[in-house]
């Protein structure tokens, strides 16, 4: 069988430059070009940059006739990238062609594209693109029509049909070049069709860097089956792409936009009509291999998965583990309109209100339950009280404008408030299901619950930090790292209990001390057990290094009375916090016995005649901080009792402010299998203090709730809770294996990096 020379394709433009870079130094050029090079200039010939199959070559037919040469105006010879585009195109006309074209409605995409980067972004993750899910609808399509994805070719002159098994999906990249004028590069993605949605996405992010960034590789380049471009990025409506040698089809993406219409009609009159945002998609196929039929039918069944038919968006949501469902299609139901008075589209609008007030009332007792807390990944489940369907709100409503009761003090002071259904639900999303999860509602005093609201919604509990405060942050951490780290080396196989996983403790206590120096408070006394207990007294008490050390080297103190062993776990140390701002604070660790949670009660004790001495009737200048285990704070009375008491005027100390570590495991235990409620922290319910759930790994939203939980203590003088859910680097004091008991979670542990 003969075999013609391969054909230039759209990327033979970058081939050519990359070619020219190798023959000035070949080290700057990907070692996959090396062997094409090399073949190149040994035989002078100009080979594929590799789109079609080298064992398929398609049949190429005569260029026509070019046009003579005009007799007026400058002729300019076009080089590099502009001849090659010149000859892609030449070539292209060989291949007899046909177009399909679709308007499709992007108003289901539009919105769960909002919901999926909303979640995104308050969990640190990139944010997903209109491209992203219309080329995951091709490969979908695909599925159902598997036809589009071939190709065309002739050998020994005859007529074949190319079918592919798999999907290899090139991405249109607008890439600039060397002399500054911009280009398409279509990298592929391989296999699209056998891996999630997950996986797609690092996949397509990987190709997009690296074709900005200069690094694609031949393979990247090779095995193209079809490909999708996106001139609507331009503000193109519809788009009839070339069809390029080797493929069967590909589709172009115009513009979202308002049909020409309604754009000029106003932002509420459309929202009340329920006049959706449009875009046109394009099939252009080989006619030879693909009819008509086919590609409309092609099409009609991308219309349906973007409109979230057969799942489309719902399995998106569960590969990326989102604990929300998908907005879907459906009719708009009765909108109140002016002059109908008491009839009934006046009580379908005033049905809608109420269930706007519903679900924010909602947000407020459940959005904790889908907060994205644990540095582990753990994803949060849907929950149904937070989806509008529930409540018998559309995607219609998402854009008209609602009573927001109290939420409205989060746009605006005073006077009866509005905002669109989704500035709402991203405020609440934002507030109660990013990082920080509040539980308060249970509280009765409603100056106290409105104290929270106002000083969480109106920010949705992201409030910029000072840079500096920030730098300091991640100072602490770095320091607290780097201090357990030398005492793994350097003390092997001696118990530190440390605190590796849960760095972020020291930010908050450093914030809790700094913030109460630079607010005029006088001391702060801890009480703590083992966990972290020598970070916090070498970073934040500052006892000398020498007596930590010694204590592990077993020199003992001739004037202290206790003895060896565990002794370093048990002792305390005061010593002077000083705040950035350079106002100082006193801080003591109280001594604390093995049985973790026996020192709450003794620090009461420490403080309540502190606060008498200095006359502090307000108790404001001495506060006591408690930092407890997950499984000591749900599984000892003493915590209970203690929290009991703590509003008794022969007891009270004003608030304390408790901290806990939250690993997530009691010393070889899960969670469920050692407590009935659903957190740690829900024996402090009984007080009504309030409850802030924070996810270690993030140390700016760990500073958020520190404070809060400081704001509120001095504000109400009573209890509040910080609960951080963190994890054990090691096993319960360095002498064990988790990995026996807890095989799963330490397989996540060693590959999870460290918050420093």
């Amino acid at each position: 069988m003969s075999q013609e020379p391969e054909s230039p394709t759209v990327n033979s433009w970058l081939e050519d430059e990359l070619y020219q870079q190798y023959l000035h130094d070949r080290r700057t050029v990907d070692a996959s070009w090396n062997d094409v090079f090399q073949d190149r200039r040994q035989n002078g010939g100009t080979p594929n940059g590799g789109q079609a199959p080298a064992a398929i070559p398609p049949a190429a037919k005569p260029a026509p006739a070019l046009p003579a040469v005009p007799t007026t105006g400058e002729t300019i010879i076009l080089r590099g990238a502009a001849a090659k585009i010149a000859e892609n195109m030449n070539q292209s006309l060989s291949i007899p062609v046909a177009s399909s074209q679709r308007i499709i409605p992007v108003k289901v995409m539009e919105e769960n594209r909002r919901i999926l980067n909303q979640h995104r972004t308050l969990t640190g993750k990139s944010k997903i693109s209109f491209t992203h899910l219309v080329a995951w609808a091709i490969v979908k399509a695909l599925g159902k029509y598997p036809n589009i994805n071939s190709a065309y070719t002739e050998i020994n002159g005859d007529p074949h049909r190319v079918t592919r098994s798999e999907i290899n999906l090139g991405i249109a990249v607008d890439v600039a070049g060397k002399d500054g004028n911009r280009s398409l590069v279509v990298p592929s993605i391989k296999n699209a069709g056998h891996i999630d949605f997950q996986q797609y996405m690092q996949e397509f992010d990987g190709l997009v860097s690296r074709a900005r960034s200069g690094k694609l590789t031949l393979a990247d380049f090779q095995g193209t089956t079809i490909s999708l471009t996106n001139p609507g990025t331009v503000g193109t409506f519809g788009s009839m792409p070339r069809l390029m040698l080797g493929q069967g089809a590909i589709i172009a993406t115009g513009v979202i936009d308002y049909p020409a219409e309604y754009q000029g009609v106003s932002p509420s009159m459309r929202s009340m009509l329920g006049i959706s945002k449009v875009m046109a998609v394009s099939c252009t196929y080989d006619h030879r291999v693909i009819q008509g039929a086919e590609s409309g039918a092609f099409l009609a069944f991308m219309h349906e998965l973007l409109q979230g038919g057969h799942d489309f968006y719902k399995s998106i949501f569960a590969d990326l583990k989102l604990p929300y469902h998908p907005v879907r299609w459906e009719e708009d139901k009765v909108e109140a309109m002016p002059g109908y008075g008491s009839q009934a589209p006046y009580s379908q609008e005033v049905a809608k209100h109420a269930a706007v007030l519903q679900l924010i009332n909602a947000y407020r007792v459940r959005g904790h339950l889908i907060a994205d807390l644990d540095p582990l990944g753990s994803e949060p489940q849907y929950h149904p009280e937070l989806d509008p369907a529930t409540y018998g709100l559309t995607i219609w409503d998402l854009d008209r404008e609602f009573l927001t009761g109290t939420l409205g003090r989060a746009y605006g002071e005073d006077g009866l408030q509005v905002a669109t259904l989704r500035e709402i639900l991203e405020t609440l999303r934002g507030t109660y299901c990013g990082k920080i999860g509040c539980e308060y509602m249970n509280i009765q005093h409603p100056e106290q619950k409105r104290w929270l609201q106002q000083n969480m919604e109106p920010q949705a509990n992201s409030w910029p930090l000072d840079k500096s405060a920030r730098r300091r942050t991640l100072q602490m951490l770095v320091e607290a790292e780097h201090f357990e780290h030398f005492l793994h080396s350097r003390f092997i196989g001696q118990k530190r209990f440390a605190l590796e996983g849960s760095e972020s403790a020291i930010a908050i206590l450093d914030s809790l001390l700094s913030r109460g120096a630079d607010k005029g408070v006088n001391e702060v006394v801890i009480g703590m057990a083992h966990r972290g207990r020598l970070t916090v007294l070498a970073n934040l008490v500052g006892k000398p290094m020498s007596q930590i050390f010694s204590a592990f080297e077993g020199e003992l103190d001739p004037n202290a009375m206790q003895g060896s062993g565990d002794v370093k776990y048990h002792l305390g140390a005061s010593g002077v916090h000083t705040s950035p701002k350079g106002a100082e604070i006193k801080v003591s660790v109280s001594p604390n016995p093995s049985h973790l949670e026996a020192v709450d009660p003794v620090v009461e004790g420490i403080v309540r005649p502190k606060q008498d001495r200095l006359g502090d009737a307000r108790r404001e200048r001495v506060i006591p901080i408690l930092v407890h285990g997950d499984a000591a704070f749900a599984g000892q009375g003493v915590v209970a009792e203690t929290l009991n008491l703590s509003q008794l005027d022969g007891y009270t100390t004003g608030g304390t402010i408790h901290l806990i570590i939250n690993n997530q495991i009691g010393f070889t235990t899960n969670p469920y299998e050692s407590r009935s409620t659903q957190y740690c922290t829900d024996v402090a319910r009984t007080v009504q203090a309030p409850i802030f759930h924070v996810n270690g790994d993030d140390p700016d939203a760990c500073i958020r709730a520190a404070e809060l939980a400081l704001e509120y203590r001095q504000a109400f003088n009573k209890d509040v809770v910080i609960d951080m859910f963190c994890y054990r680097r090691h096993g319960h004091n360095e002498g064990d294996d988790p990995s026996y008991t807890q095989p799963l979670m330490y397989r996540k542990i060693r590959q999870h990096p460290s918050v420093a």
